[in-house]
C-alpha cells in the first residue's frame, strides 16, 4: 500500500529515541523507496541549533547506527534533504510559529505528530498544536511510553489527549508489537488449522513469557528508579504478548476486531488478593556479579542510584485467565535486567502423553513445546519426541526449527520501521486502544499499591543469573521449570 505525502513531526527530535531508532528507521524506509518524494521529517527540539548543526548531529549520532542497508552518500543526501530542524519550547504555545511556518498548508498532506517526550507534557503539546491550528481530521498523534504511572495517570493522559484528537487519530506505540515474530504469532494461530484446536486448557499445560536483558539501567537510572520493571516492561510489553497468545480469534484482522479480543483477555485476568499476590509474584534487584565474564556493579552502586532503593529490576509472576479456554492454565511472566542471557521468547508447553507404549516411563519424555523467539534470533521451534538412530526403540527430544532469516530471504523490517509505516498508512491494529491501556493498569495497580505500602525490599540476585531463587521456586511449586533450567538429555 503506497504512502500518501506526509509531514512527520518528531517532538524530542534531538533526543535518544529519535536519533537511535526513529531516524534510522525512516532512512531504511527511504532506501526501500517507501517514502513519497516530497515527504518530510520535521525534528523539534529546544536547542537553539541551526539546520546545519542539527544535520551534523544526525550525521555523527544516527548514521553510525545504520547497519543495513549500507549507507551510500547519495542515499544519505536524499534522506537528510527531507529533514527540517525546528527549535521551540514544546510547552509554550506561543513559541510554535516556526513549526506553523515549517508545515505545509495543504490539508491533504498527512500530519503525524510523534511525541518522543516525557508523558507529563503530552497534554501541553496537544493543546498547543490545537491552539495553533495544526490539528485537522487528517492529523495523527503517536504517544511513546511510558503511558502513565498508574491507572489515574493513564486515564488522565487518555482524557487530555482525547480532548484534542479522536481515538482513531491516537497511536499508542509498543515496539514489541512491531516485531516480525509477533506478526507471525498471529499468522501461526489464525492462518493454520493445526494449532487452534489444541490452543486451550485441554491440551496446553502452561505458557511462559520471558523478556530478559543482559544490560543494567545504563543512563536511564533517573527514569528507571521511579518506574521499575513492573511499569517499564510487564505492564506493557509482556501483557501485550500475553494478549496475543491468549486472545480469542477476532472476527477479522481489522484494528478494532483485534483490539476487542485483546481487551477481553485483560479483563479476564484473575485479580490478585494480598494473599495470592505474595504467593504468586517475585520481585528482585540485581547485585554485583559477572555478565559475559565482565564484572558489573550492583543496582545500588550504579551512578546516582539511591543507596537504599527499593526499585525492582526483576519480576516473575504466575497469572491466570478466567475463561473457558484458559481456566486452570498458568501463565508465567518474567522480565529482568542483568540476566544470564538477553532474549525474548514465548514458550507454549503442551500436556504430557497419557500413556507410554515404549520401554520408557512417561516422565522420561519431555512434553511437546512451541518456542516463539522474538530476539535475538527471530524464529519458531517445535520440540517433539523422536526415535534415536540405531537399534532398539528409544525416544529423545528433537527440534523442528523455522529461522525467519533463512526461510524468507527478503530484507527484514525492524519494529520501528513497521510501526512508523503503519502510522503513516493509518493502520491501528498494532497500537493500543485507550480502554486496553486502562485495563492493563487496572490489573497491575493492586501490585504496585501492595509494594508501595509494605516495608520489604526486592530479593537480591547476582548479575549474570536468571534472577532470585524464589522465581524458580514459584514455578517449581507446580512441578515445572523455566525453559533455560530444563537440563538437556545425555
Amino acid at each position: 500500500m503506497a504512502l500518501s505525502d506526509f509531514d512527520l513531526v518528531l517532538f524530542g527530535g534531538s533526543g535518544d529515541l529519535a536519533m537511535r531508532k526513529l531516524l534510522p528507521a525512516m532512512y531504511a524506509r527511504d532506501v526501500a523507496n517507501d517514502l513519497p518524494p516530497t515527504a518530510r521529517i520535521i525534528c523539534v527540539g529546544r536547542a537553539d541549533a541551526s539546520q546545519e548543526e542539527f544535520l551534523q548531529t544526525v550525521e555523527t549520532t544516527s548514521k553510525p547506527l545504520i547497519k543495513s542497508p549500507a549507507v551510500t552518500q547519495s542515499a544519505w543526501q536524499r534522506f537528510t534533504a527531507r529533514i527540517v530542524y525546528v527549535s521551540l519550547n514544546a510547552t509554550d504555545a506561543t513559541s510554535y510559529k516556526p513549526l506553523v511556518e515549517a508545515l505545509r498548508k495543504d490539508e491533504a498532506i498527512t500530519k503525524v505528530y510523534y511525541l518522543a517526550t516525557p508523558p507529563a507534557i503530552f497534554a501541553q503539546i496537544c493543546e498547543s498544536l490545537k491552539e495553533n491550528g495544526l490539528v485537522t481530521p487528517n492529523s495523527r498523534v503517536v504517544l511513546e511510553k511510558p503511558l502513565g504511572r498508574d491507572l489515574a495517570s493513564a486515564k488522565q493522559i487518555n482524557a487530555e489527549v482525547g480532548k484534542v484528537f479522536e481515538e482513531s487519530q491516537i497511536y499508542r506505540i509498543d515496539h514489541y508489537l512491531g516485531k516480525e515474530t509477533v506478526q507471525n504469532l498471529l499468522a501461526l494461530r489464525f492462518g493454520n488449522i493445526l494449532f487452534e484446536p489444541l490452543w486451550r486448557r485441554e491440551w496446553i499445560s502452561d505458557v511462559q513469557i520471558t523478556i530478559a536483558e543482559k544490560l543494567g539501567v545504563g543512563n536511564r537510572l533517573g527514569y528507571y528508579d521511579t518506574s521499575g520493571a513492573l511499569r517499564d516492561m510487564l505492564q506493557n510489553h509482556l501483557l501485550q504478548l500475553l494478549c496475543i497468545v491468549a486472545m480469542e480469534p477476532p472476527t477479522s484482522i481489522s484494528p478494532d476486531a483485534v483490539r476487542d479480543s485483546k481487551l477481553q483477555v485483560l479483563r479476564s485476568l484473575k485479580r490478585f488478593t494480598p494473599t495470592t499476590l505474595a504467593q504468586n509474584i517475585v520481585r528482585g534487584q540485581y547485585r554485583a556479579g559477572h555478565v559475559d565474564g565482565k564484572a558489573v556493579p550492583s543496582y545500588r552502586d550504579e551512578p546516582d542510584a539511591p543507596a537504599h532503593s527499593r526499585t525492582e529490576t526483576f519480576v516473575a509472576m504466575k497469572a491466570e485467565i478466567d475463561t473457558w479456554r484458559w481456566a486452570g492454565v498458568p501463565f508465567y511472566l518474567r522480565t529482568g535486567k542483568r540476566m544470564a542471557d538477553g532474549l525474548a521468547e514465548i514458550v507454549v508447553r503442551f500436556k504430557q502423553i497419557p500413556h507410554s507404549i515404549f520401554n520408557q516411563p512417561t516422565n522420561s519424555f519431555q512434553p511437546n513445546s512451541l518456542v516463539i523467539r522474538l530476539q535475538p534470533d527471530e524464529g519458531l521451534r517445535m520440540n517433539l519426541m523422536a526415535k534415536t538412530p540405531g537399534d532398539g526403540m528409544r525416544l529423545k527430544q528433537a527440534e523442528l526449527e523455522l529461522d525467519f532469516r533463512e526461510q524468507f530471504k527478503s530484507p527484514r523490517m525492524e519494529a520501528y520501521e513497521r510501526l512508523l509505516l503503519d502510522v503513516l498508512r493509518g493502520q491501528l491494529t498494532l497500537f493500543m486502544r485507550g480502554d486496553e491501556l486502562e485495563a492493563a493498569w487496572e490489573w497491575v495497580e493492586p501490585i504496585l499499591n501492595s509494594w508501595e505500602s509494605e516495608d520489604s525490599y526486592p530479593l537480591p540476585y547476582a548479575s549474570g543469573t536468571w534472577g532470585p531463587a524464589a522465581a524458580s521456586a514459584l514455578i517449581g511449586r507446580d512441578g515445572l521449570q523455566w525453559r533455560e533450567e530444563v537440563l538437556p538429555e545425555d
